[in-house]
């Protein structure tokens, strides 16, 4: 500070001197002017007390203006507004350099660094622009211009896109009705109305999409002057690419994928060289077909062409353009573009910690439609979720489990982190995210190493909110606990009432197929595994004959090529495919794979004998979509099959994929097939 306050006393003392001087003093101004402009120091505390305590007034106030590096001129110029404000009249300086509006209703202070000038020229469009970054409220923005007195329309256009981008963030209804009603949000819209020709193209399509967001007023003549002109432009093909995506985007929203228009730059689109398109035009094309969702078959010829490009460049895309072309996608129920999204899925591995919650859903969502999964993605997850999983969002939360849910993955990390969560913080998860936060555990089998306190804290919960819970959310939740032991007996009575029947049948017109089989087999459990449970029982008319059926299965369906391996060897070992049935249905709803029967003194009989039937064989040849993927954990579905059938009275025999796999001969499967089914004492005897 002293080397510097030295060096501007010289500099001023040179000043002095030079103002004696006719010739030269405007040239030595214009050197010591802009020397003072690039001297960072000449901004700190204390800089102008320096300035004031020279004897030269006139001096001082010559230097005054140019203090601030991006003052514009003041030369009027076309399609400008001049702002009359209150808070435009008086200001106070606390410490000689920032200046504050004072008797600003409505806005709070805003900082104003390096004296603010009151106008501005294009040349200062990047400072302009970095200026509305700072602010957090839509009325700092609106307070900062209040301050202008002259405002370019690219710079109004900036305005607007700023104001929309905070006012429409976490997907809120939009801006308060006070930011519309406000006297400069106004005159930034009378100033847009007036002459909107004087607009650039992307000044004009940013403005649009800016203020249909932002719902300003459809029954003013604002929005249809701007549409009137993006249509005179589009007519005259003077729109470039990124302002031609743009406009699509904004008009659908504006006007619905009926839009005349819709058809005028999808011909122009398709026209242009695909590699004028920026990854953020590809991104505002699937977010327009998007909007458009219902007339897909009209466009996918045109997607096809987006999807084929997309490809090139993944690689180039943010997190929220992934999510939000991942979302398009599903939408649009681009199921032939599967290259796409697996590697749009390689890169959503490395941006996994950099998703917001929202984004992160939408990307899991989409893996979920598309049946996409890998390691990779499982690994990133697992970091993801154990490290951060008492800060995420309740709803990513469930998201994860269920996404683990229908794609098998049984990853321990993920489920104890999200268990450990859950007993921590369940005030926090609603009915439907602790329905899809449990079922998971049933389905793939698994307890977390806090079991007790998990189950402990699910049945406060149910007893306090049990009416909170949908009725087909309670089903599923209280299906999964049965399927891992932990069985619902409390609410066992409630689920079989004509109460609950009844409300479970109002959601829908009748009562589907899954509910029916998911309470029979509740009420299977009641019998088998619950005899002490005394409490009213399913009527016969809610019971299904078989758990498994084409769509809504309970049992997952045999693996017919595991299948022919497992009967070659059976007719090899038995002597005759008579011995053995395939596809049994039994009593309780089950279907057995094979079934062998013996009698008393351990003799196989023919399948179509039912007398002296001393002993069964329940063979279940499992298949790799009977196990938790990438493992050999049985899910929870064929484990309480095998329990039931166990109690039923079977012998139950467990022929795996990956134990027959590893057989090389047809004399290796009989001698396989010999070891599971018979012990080496007792011997085979047909």
């Amino acid at each position: 500070m002293l080397r510097f306050s030295v060096c501007l006393t010289v500099c001023l003392s040179h000043l002095v001197t030079i103002q004696e001087q006719p010739r030269g003093q405007g040239m030595a101004l214009m050197t010591l002017r802009r020397n003072l402009c690039h001297l960072t120091e000449f901004r700190r505390r204390g800089a102008r007390a320096v300035l004031k305590s020279q004897p030269v007034a006139h001096v001082h106030r010559r230097l005054r203006e140019p203090l601030c590096p991006w003052v514009c001129s003041r030369q009027p110029g076309p399609a400008r507004v001049r702002f009359h404000h209150a808070c435009c009249q008086k200001f106070h300086s606390e410490n000689g350099n920032d200046l504050h509006p004072l008797e600003a209703p409505g806005f709070a202070p805003v900082p104003d660094c390096g004296g603010l000038a009151r106008d501005l020229k294009d040349a200062d469009e990047q400072v302009f622009y970095r200026r509305l970054h700072r602010f957090t409220s839509s009325q700092e923005v609106l307070g900062f211009i209040s301050t202008l007195q002259a405002l370019p329309d690219s710079m109004a256009a900036g305005a607007f896109q700023r104001i929309c981008e905070m006012e429409n963030q976490g997907g809120g209804p939009g801006p308060p009705k006070e930011i519309l009603e406000n006297s400069i949000f106004q005159a930034l819209c009378i100033q847009v109305q007036r002459e909107p020709s004087n607009l650039s193209n992307t000044g004009l399509v940013a403005t649009l999409q800016a203020l249909t967001l932002l719902n300003v007023g459809p029954q003013s003549s604002l929005l249809p002057n701007l549409v009137a002109e993006c249509q005179h432009r589009l007519q005259r093909g003077a729109l470039d690419v990124h302002s031609l995506c743009v406009l699509a985007e904004s008009l659908v929203k504006l006007q619905g994928p009926g839009c005349s228009m819709l058809g005028l730059i999808k011909d122009e689109l398709q026209g242009e060289n695909w590699g004028n398109f920026t990854p953020e035009d590809v991104v505002a094309l699937y977010r327009t077909l998007q909007l458009c969702s219902e007339k897909v078959d009209q466009h996918q010829e045109f997607l096809n062409k987006i999807n084929d490009f997309s490809l090139s460049i993944v690689a180039n895309l943010s997190p929220k353009s992934i999510s939000q072309m991942l979302s398009a996608l599903v939408a649009l129920d681009q199921t032939q573009a599967l290259p796409l999204v697996i590697k749009l899925g390689k890169y959503v591995v490395r941006h996994i910690p950099r998703f917001t919650n929202e984004e992160l859903e939408k990307v899991l969502d989409a893996f979920i439609y598309f049946g996409h999964s890998d390691r990779f993605l499982t690994k990133g997850l697992e970091q993801h979720v154990a490290s951060l999983c008492l800060a995420l969002d309740p709803q990513l939360v469930s998201r994860v489990m269920e996404y683990c849910g229908q794609k098998r993955i049984l990853s321990k990390p993920i489920m104890n982190a999200v268990a450990e969560t859950f007993v921590q913080h369940s005030e926090k998860f609603s009915p439907l995210q602790i329905s899809a936060l449990i079922e998971p555990f049933g389905k793939l089998n698994y307890l977390p190493p806090n079991a007790p306190a998990l189950f402990r804290k699910l049945e406060d919960i149910l007893f306090t909110q049990y009416n909170c819970f949908p009725p087909k959310a309670l089903l599923k939740l209280l299906h999964s606990c049965s399927l891992i032991e932990r069985h619902p007996v409390n609410f066992m009575p409630k689920i079989f009432s004509p109460c609950f029947l009844q409300q479970l049948q109002d959601e829908e017109p009748y009562l589907d197929r899954l509910s029916l089989a998911q309470l029979t087999q509740l009420f299977v459990t009641s019998v088998l595994e619950c005899p002490f449970y005394k409490g009213p029982r399913l009527l016969p008319r809610y019971q299904v004959k078989s758990f498994l059926t084409p769509c809504c299965s309970l049992e997952t369906p045999m693996d017919f090529r595991l299948y022919k391996s497992v009967m070659v060897g059976l007719i090899d070992l038995l002597g005759g495919r008579c011995y053995f049935a395939s596809k049994v249905l039994t009593p309780f709803g089950y279907t057995i794979d094979v079934e062998i029967k013996l009698d008393e003194e351990g003799f196989v009989l023919p399948f179509t004998v039912d007398e002296d039937v001393h002993k069964r064989l329940a063979l279940c040849i499992d298949g790799p979509k009977r196990f938790c993927m990438t493992s050999r954990h049985l899910l929870g579905r064929e484990t309480i099959k095998q329990r039931q059938l166990s109690l039923l009275g079977y012998q139950v025999v467990q022929i795996p994929y990956f134990e027959i796999e590893v057989l090389k001969t047809r004399l290796e499967l009989v001698e396989y097939l010999q070891r599971k089914l018979f012990s080496q004492s007792a011997g085979v005897r047909w």
